[in-house]
């Protein structure tokens, strides 16, 4: 008879011995443990390295805007920020993340903290690269490719209309808020809540401030510099109410579909785990992520040759040309695994650089602090919480996730594809990019055109 107790062997003196030894020795045990603490997706020993090199270049005047300057100090730029942002308790659940990758670089140009050579070479790197575009397009091509068909064409015919009704509402409410504050109609609706919902600075205050000068006879100057700073401070409040509803969200999981527009499908969740599955089989290998990555490119070349041709904005008409490439089976299930791995990587690995570039190069600190006015500030909280509030109940109502919703109307009010970037990062939502765009580009696009043909027809 045998003892029914299982035994299992016991290891030798010397093994003993031979473990603990290896476990307290500092290379390369310890070492790799060293490794594997990271501060974003930089290994500690790595940060120190590039930290010092650094420090380095810009005394010997050798920080540059080519590709592997940039990289290494945009990755430690924007990973510093976000991980300080990451650590401050209840700011860590609103988004601080994203808020501090953006703007302490601005306050930093501002301050002129940032080394002048450095702060240049980013200004000059963001601004010729262009490489914003590059993220959106893997962001925008990646999860499209990675949502059911179905929830793709119903989730793009109901976003409009807890858009179009946040919208509407938000002009009232704000218009409202802003007259009973002694700003008066005139000023509270042209000049605080329609930039706000304008699409950005590129697609919104620079043609609205065009529109408003050959209309008033001033200098389109004068008139920018009156609607940029609420454009920044809406992009600011969104982020921060978007991070909020992230919050919420982990709270009352039945209100989010996690980055899902509407329920009954896995959606983003279905993709992720065809490419986790085909990666543990070797089938997603480097030829097929750089292909997925080409075929952002692509459909992003084809968006700006459409824009030459008819007007419609490059990433709009990107979004369209991958909606259809999906809808008509164009692209292979192999390959939307692999766009869905590079649109991961993107996310992780590009989101906080790139929002450091932004802080830097994009986001005048001078212009921010501006419109912190209490007058402004509650004219503009009360125009962005207005138009996520309604963006929850019209979607709850028609089915599909309020805060999700909600944080598609958020990106209404965001600063263009940049403010976009930040919105979804702050709630944890960058599946929503799609939606975002529509958003952000078709909404304020309506927006200044209809505007503006309003001030026009009335005369002011």
């Amino acid at each position: 008879m045998t003892s029914s107790a299982s035994t299992s062997p016991v290891p030798a003196p010397a093994e003993t011995v031979s473990a603990a030894r290896r476990a307290g020795r500092f290379w390369p045990e310890s070492w790799w443990r060293l490794v594997d603490m990271k501060i974003g997706i930089i290994p500690l020993p790595l940060y120190v390295i590039l930290a010092i090199l650094l420090v380095v270049l810009v005394q010997e005047g050798e920080v540059k805007p080519d590709g592997p300057t940039m990289i290494a100090v945009l990755v430690m730029g924007g990973f510093t920020c976000a991980e300080i942002g990451k650590r401050l308790p209840v700011l860590r659940n609103i988004g601080a993340g994203a808020i501090f990758a953006t703007f302490i670089p601005s306050a930093l140009v501002y301050y002129k903290l940032i080394p002048p050579q450095m702060e240049k070479a980013i200004f000059d790197f963001t601004k010729f690269t262009n490489f914003l575009y590059i993220y959106i397009a893997t962001i925008i091509v990646g999860s499209i490719l990675g949502m059911d068909r179905d929830v793709l064409v119903k989730g793009f015919l109901k976003i409009f209309a807890p858009l179009a009704a946040g919208s509407v509402a938000a002009a009232i409410v704000g218009t409202l808020v802003g007259t009973a504050l002694g700003l008066g109609p005139y000023k509270t609706f042209f000049f605080i809540v329609v930039p706000i919902m304008a699409g950005g600075v590129g697609e919104g205050a620079i043609p609205l401030s065009i529109g408003y000068a050959a209309i008033l006879g001033q200098q389109q100057g004068v008139v920018f510099a009156q609607v940029l700073p609420p454009v920044m401070l809406g992009s600011l409040t969104a982020i921060i109410f978007s991070g909020t509803l992230n919050a919420v969200g982990k709270r009352y999981p039945h209100l989010t579909g996690e980055g899902r527009l509407q329920p009954g499908h896995e959606g983003m969740e279905s993709s992720d785990a065809q490419a986790r599955s085909e990666a543990a089989r070797g089938q997603i290998d480097a030829a097929t992520i750089g292909a997925a990555g080409l075929t952002a490119i692509t459909l992003y070349l084809l968006g700006v040759i459409a824009h030459h041709l008819v007007g419609l904005p490059a990433p709009v008409a990107m979004l369209f040309l991958a909606v259809f490439a999906k809808l008509g089976s164009a692209v292979s299930p192999h390959l939307q695994a692999g766009g869905f791995v590079v649109y991961k990587f993107v996310q992780v690995s590009m989101t906080y650089p790139l929002l450091f570039a932004i802080g830097v190069a994009l986001t005048p600190w001078n212009e921010l602090m501006a419109a912190f006015t209490l007058v402004n500030l509650i004219t503009i909280v009360s125009t962005v919480s207005t138009l996520m509030v309604t963006g929850f109940f019209v979607g709850r109502a028609l089915g599909m996730y309020p805060i999700e919703t909600a944080i598609v109307n958020a990106c209404h009010s965001g600063q263009g594809g940049t403010g976009d970037v930040a919105i979804l990062t702050a709630a944890n939502r960058m599946a929503l990019m799609p939606f975002a765009q529509i958003a952000t580009r078709i909404g304020g696009a309506l927006t200044v055109t209809g505007t503006i043909i309003a001030m026009k027809w009335i005369g002011v």
